[in-house]
């Protein structure tokens, strides 16, 4: 007796058994754009909530240097370190700092020594929004094209 399903679902297998997605080229740069962008609003929010506060420094990430910085953690290897010896100390590992993570230079300085210049953030905030906005819209179309192409369509 003949198990039609098992027929098509050997078929499909055997169509898409050799062939694998990799989701980080079908995608692209967008889902790391993305995620710098959401980093980069909370950032800018932080600005423009202590807009006030004396003493503040204002930040703001680097998209340059985030892309950098992401080609040298794949470039690099990273290894862990081994115990050979039950009485070694572990051994533990500093975090860097985020090197895109940079304060802001001050355009007009302040009596109370913060360096929000609110009008400069709203832009930025602004404009990471609609650099958002098309980031999230290109990962979309990606997507849509790998379900189409997955359907067959």
């Amino acid at each position: 007796m003949a198990w039609p399903l098992l027929d098509v679902l050997h078929a499909h297998m055997h169509r898409f058994g050799t062939m694998s997605i990799s989701f980080e080229s079908a995608l692209g740069i967008h889902e790391k754009a993305l995620s710098f962008r959401s980093q980069r609003a909370e950032v800018l929010a932080n600005n423009i909530a202590n807009a006030d506060t004396p003493n503040f420094k204002a930040r703001d990430l680097d998209f340059a240097s985030v892309l950098a910085s992401q080609n040298n953690s794949f470039s690099r290897q990273s290894f862990a370190m081994q115990r050979t010896d039950s009485r070694h100390i572990a051994a533990q590992t500093l975090a860097e700092p985020d090197p895109a993570l940079a304060y802001r230079e001050v355009l007009q300085p302040s009596i109370d020594q913060n360096t929000v210049d609110l009008q400069i953030e709203q832009a930025s905030y602004a404009q990471n929004a609609v650099q958002f906005q098309a980031s999230f819209t290109m990962l979309n179309s990606k997507f849509k094209g790998l379900m189409n192409a997955l359907r067959g369509e």
